[in-house]
């Protein structure tokens, strides 16, 4: 699976493509950024789909991360869910 394929899956059809766009915006701005520099551009990202119409639902970002996690490695899954964990934490301080 290549780099942005993952935003073809069928069970993500139902996201506003402009919500996909402000997503793959943020994962270029983090490619390449180990966890600690990926802190700053996560809560960057929230801040920002929380102050434009464009805010992600739960079952959105649910299935997101589901279609991610998909054929990872288990030490690749459970990477996923730290960092997804972080954003819960993070989006609940808000």
């Amino acid at each position: 699976m290549n780099e942005t394929s993952w935003m073809n899956d069928p069970s993500l059809s139902g996201i506003d493509p402009a919500k996909m766009q402000m997503l793959f915006s943020f994962l270029q701005q983090a490619q390449g950024k180990n966890q600690n520099e990926l802190l700053p551009v996560l809560m960057a990202a929230a801040s920002q789909s929380k102050n434009t119409k464009n805010a992600f639902q739960p079952s959105e970002l649910e299935a997101i991360v589901a279609v991610l996690k998909a054929g990872k490695s288990p030490q690749e899954a459970e990477k996923i869910d730290r960092m997804w964990s972080l954003m819960k934490q993070f989006a609940g301080r808000r």
